[in-house]
């Protein structure tokens, strides 16, 4: 079993789940978009939903990582507000298919089978925006609050858009909302007399 049957089954799944659904979708579905056989799909893994968790966190590690980049070079805090939302923005609409199955078809069911992975990968996204953040803290330049609060307000109301965007309900691209985002975000984030004024 080679690296690239595993990604080629990955990639298959992910097309596969976009198109039907995770219920809808089946293993002879996914080997055949991905040119694999009956057994190398059951060497790679166990079953369909196996697949899923795999992927769910393959695909959490590309947006964890596209987020973090943001970061580098590390920026002010009103910088890595702007750059952080925009990171996510960007990532939903140029990766529209993983974004959907990460925010849109993955299931809490599946949790179980992924739930340590997803907690390190979270604990991994945290500490990288931790480095930047806690000085910034310390200095006063963004409001004191726990990790998780500060996400929820930085990417929470993007979020929103792109939930809506992603779902079809919402045809804009989401990122045309970005300084109006980013100008909310530093309104939370930030101390009243530390916001530049423009």
């Amino acid at each position: 079993m080679t690296a690239s049957m595993r990604d080629d089954l990955l990639e298959a799944g992910l097309i596969v789940f976009d198109r039907v659904g995770f219920e809808a979708a089946t293993v002879a579905a996914i080997r055949t978009r991905a040119r694999a056989s009956n057994g190398s799909f059951f060497h790679a893994f166990g079953s369909k939903k196996e697949l899923a968790g795999a992927l769910f966190l393959e695909v959490l590690r590309h947006y964890h990582a596209a987020v973090l980049a943001a970061l580098d070079p590390v920026p002010d805090a009103e910088q890595g507000i702007d750059r952080l939302i925009r990171a996510h923005l960007d990532w939903v609409v140029t990766s529209r298919r993983e974004a959907r199955y990460l925010f849109e078809i993955s299931r809490s069911e599946w949790g179980e089978d992924v739930r340590d992975g997803q907690r390190a990968q979270n604990a991994r996204l945290v500490e990288g925006i931790e480095r930047w953040r806690a000085p910034l803290v310390a200095r006063g330049e963004l409001l004191p609050m726990t990790p998780v609060m500060f996400v929820s307000q930085l990417i929470g109301p993007a979020q929103i858009f792109c939930r809506a965007f992603l779902s079809g309900r919402e045809r804009a691209d989401p990122r045309i909302e970005a300084d109006t985002l980013i100008s909310c975000a530093i309104r939370a984030l930030r101390p009243l007399d530390r916001i530049d004024k423009q």
